[in-house]
């Protein structure tokens, strides 16, 4: 096993790694809407913190010389299902066919109040 870390995404809120690649993949794990540059949340709503979830997973990937192509599996974690559609419109620009296998699901709270996380799997093939 090896952890990536990535000062393009956040630290880790916790005792964890931003990433573990092992057997082929590369585990990354959730991602929420914090701006490495700022500390901050991105400003706005759901789709300015679906953008930056994203951004993060992307450069935390970038760390093992990959990019979202290689993604095989997303789990998005939603504050409020009501903000599906608007997370699924800014999902939609960072994925291409053919799209990862995803799950979505509502949770009661997200960490520091995030409207949205996301973890991904990705394969290292090229």
């Amino acid at each position: 096993m090896k952890a990536l870390h990535s000062d393009k995404a956040p630290k880790a809120l916790g005792p964890y790694s931003q990433a573990i690649v092992a057997g082929g993949f590369v585990f990354a794990s959730g991602q929420v809407p914090i701006d490495p540059a700022t500390g901050e949340f991105a400003e706005g709503g759901i789709k300015e913190q679906t953008k930056q979830s994203l951004t993060n997973v992307t450069n935390v990937l970038a760390e093992a010389g990959i990019d979202l192509t290689h993604v095989v599996k997303t789990t998005v974690f939603l504050s409020d299902m009501d903000n599906f559609a608007a997370m699924n419109e800014v999902y939609a620009t960072f994925f291409k066919e053919p799209f990862p296998a995803r799950s979505a699901v509502a949770v009661k709270t997200l960490p520091k109040g995030a409207l949205v996380e996301i973890e991904v799997v990705a394969t290292l093939e090229k």
